[in-house]
């Protein structure tokens, strides 16, 4: 038996199950990880600065991690390649994994040792390297990073171009980040369509371009996107917003501004590992120059989108529809339906209205935060009979011209049309009828709302 108390105590948790639904649950933040592949190959034994490439990598690559060991919600790995077997002969697969991925503090301890036992004397098999360490990152709500640092090219006749795009569209890797050590000028472009591409001429750089890496995995960034009015103002606002990755051309956020408590355009978190295409879905849209992010800092994106309405009203009870282009432009931009409002992107359209028979405005100018308005006089009703089915139509009178509106398919020998005010004439010959001194025609007047019955005898 079900008393009273018993009653209470259900409603109160039905009441909490249902709150559970009724509200946004925050997402779990994802694991950063970060997998440092390291250019262990022949190469790096060449004079740098004060020392071998490779020590001078080792000590910095050291200390940066050191530096990260009380980082929470970071997990760190070491790939390296070309250390394993001796060049010549060539060996296309050394390549491994030395260091799986722990936490931060973990690895600052572990990759000191690791990192001595390492000797450079291989090849350097970058787009192998990249294509396994897409492998290595574990099947979960992640951030995966990778960090190569290299002082070569591909030297196996793979292209670590197309594997770093191909990993990144599947969504396993990120943009990675290469770093050239005293890298040869004539090699850039062989790692600059990579990823994002640093290139460290002497220890110095090398140190302070590490950190600037780190930084956008581990510092917070925020942004937010201005939709500025006709006067510079970031008065706009509603509109949906879609970030695309400018690496691999997916999307990557989609975002429906808004403003926040105090007036202003909202503060949103975007990942600053990556550069943006952002598109404003305006009528006509807007694109964005190429956003780069700046890590830990607060990044202001400006799009021009200052914005204007139109209505077109007519008294009918079709519901008409017509096409909006941009002045001189063939391309439709969009289409709406009459006796609605619609924003528009400031500036001059031609407009094809839909109707019986079609209504053309060119040059309508919108104005920003103005309502446009062009008023059409009501419809009126053409009952056409016709003494059998046949083939014509109806004709426009425009001056001394006639305009086809509509076309008799020799179906049917009654029509209802819902015209606009004006004259017309109706042109007929009866489908059974083999001469053409048979045709009749007769002319008519529409008036806005009223209907008329035209007879062909």
């Amino acid at each position: 038996m079900i008393t009273k108390k018993s009653s209470i105590i259900i409603y109160i948790l039905l009441s909490l199950l249902l709150s559970i639904d009724l509200y946004p649950q925050k997402k779990e933040e994802p694991v950063n990880r970060i997998l440092f592949v390291f250019d262990a190959s022949q190469s790096m034994l060449g004079r740098w600065q004060s020392g071998r490439k490779i020590d001078i990598a080792k000590q910095l690559l050291t200390n940066i991690t050191d530096s990260l060991k009380d980082v929470k919600n970071l997990e760190l790995g070491l790939r390296v390649y070309g250390h394993q077997r001796s060049f010549p002969p060539q060996d296309c697969d050394d390549t491994k994994l030395e260091i799986n991925f722990i936490s931060s503090n973990i690895f600052s301890e572990r990759i000191r040792g690791k990192l001595s036992m390492i000797k450079a004397k291989g090849t350097t098999p970058i787009a192998k390297s990249l294509e396994e360490a897409a492998a290595d990152f574990p099947v979960d709500n992640s951030r995966n990073i990778v960090i190569l640092i290299t002082d070569g090219k591909e030297e196996c006749g793979m292209d670590p171009c197309a594997v770093s795009r191909l990993f990144a569209k599947k969504g396993i890797i990120l943009k990675p980040f290469v770093i050239g050590i005293g890298l040869d000028k004539s090699w850039q472009d062989n790692l600059d369509c990579v990823g994002t591409f640093f290139d460290a001429a002497n220890e110095r750089d090398f140190s302070n371009i590490l950190n600037v890496v780190i930084s956008h995995v581990v510092d917070n960034t925020t942004t937010q996107v201005n939709l500025l009015d006709s006067l510079g103002n970031p008065t706009e606002t509603d509109i949906p917003l879609t970030f695309y990755d400018n690496f691999t051309d997916i999307v990557k956020y989609n975002y429906i501004h808004t403003m926040n408590s105090m007036g202003n355009p909202d503060t949103m978190i975007i990942d600053p590992v990556l550069k943006y295409k952002v598109i404003a879905h305006t009528i006509p849209p807007v694109e964005s120059e190429i956003i780069t992010i700046s890590p830990g800092k607060h990044t202001i994106i400006p799009l021009k989108t200052p914005q204007g309405k139109l209505k077109i009203m007519i008294n009918t009870k079709e519901n008409y529809q017509f096409i909006i282009r941009k002045t001189n432009q063939k391309e439709t931009i969009n289409v709406q339906t009459i006796n609605s409002t619609q924003k528009y992107i400031t500036g001059n359209y031609d407009i094809e209205l839909l109707t019986l028979p079609r209504q053309y405005f060119n040059n309508i100018r919108i104005n920003q935060n103005q309502l446009t308005k062009l008023q059409l006089p009501s419809t009126g009703l053409a009952n056409i009979l016709l003494p059998a089915n046949g083939y014509g139509g109806v004709f426009l009178n425009d001056g001394d011209e006639l305009v086809e509106i509509y076309k008799f398919n020799g179906e049917s020998n009654q029509y209802k049309l819902t015209l606009l005010p004006g004259k017309y004439t109706v042109v007929y010959r009866a489908k059974s009828s083999k001469k053409y001194i048979y045709t009749d025609e007769k002319t008519f007047v529409i008036k806005s709302g009223k209907s008329q019955l035209i007879k062909i005898y």
